[in-house]
C-alpha cells in the first residue's frame, strides 16, 4: 500500500519507550510528526534524533508532537532516549506491523548484499488524522529544520 497525501493515516497500537500504549487516536485534534527510523543509536538516527530534540521547542511553541517509530523494543527505546535526553515519544513496531501499514518497511541493500529494513520515512499528520506531508528519502541533519520550516507555513496558512 502506497500513502498519500491526503490519506487519513492508519492505525497503529504500539508501546513506547516507558510501556504505555499509543494509537492514533490518542493524536487526534493535534498535529503529529510521525517518524520513522532503522535502528536505535545508529549514526543517522541518532543524530535525526538529537537535531528533532534540539529544535524540540520550535515544534512545542506550534503545539506539534513528535513521534518516533522503529522495530526496536521498548527497552531499546528507553536506553536511546535516555542517553541523548529525548523528549519526545519513541513507539516500539517489533511485529511489523505498523512499519507495513505505513509502507516504510522495504528491500534495502548495503555493499550489494540485500535485506528488508525501515525506509526513513516521516508523515506529518494533521489533527483529522490525515496525512499532511510526507518526507521520503530523509536526511538526518535538515530533516528537522525542514519540518519546521514546513509547518510555520501550513499552521500559519
Amino acid at each position: 500500500m502506497t500513502l498519500k497525501i491526503g490519506d487519513k493515516a492508519p492505525n497503529f497500537n504500539l508501546l513506547d519507550q516507558d510501556g504505555k500504549s499509543h494509537s492514533l487516536a490518542d493524536y487526534k485534534g493535534s498535529w503529529f510528526l510521525l517518524y520513522f527510523y532503522p535502528k536505535d543509536n545508529t549514526t543517522g538516527c541518532t543524530q535525526e534524533a538529537c537535531m528533532l530534540r534540539d529544535d524540540f521547542l520550535g515544534f512545542k511553541k506550534l503545539k506539534v508532537k513528535i513521534v518516533g517509530v522503529s522495530i526496536d523494543s521498548p527497552k531499546s527505546h528507553k536506553k536511546f532516549a535516555n542517553e541523548y535526553n529525548l523528549p519526545f515519544t519513541l513507539l516500539s513496531d517489533e511485529d511489523k506491523k505498523t512499519v507495513n501499514s505505513y509502507g516504510v518497511w522495504q528491500e534495502k541493500s548495503m555493499y550489494g548484499k540485500k535485506y528488508m529494513g525501515t525506509v526513513r520515512t516521516s508523515f506529518l499528520i494533521n489533527p483529522k488524522g490525515v496525512i499532511e506531508k510526507i518526507y521520503e528519502k530523509v536526511v538526518p541533519a535538515e530533516h528537522s529544520k525542514e519540518v519546521l520550516e514546513d509547518l510555520k507555513q501550513i499552521i500559519i496558512l
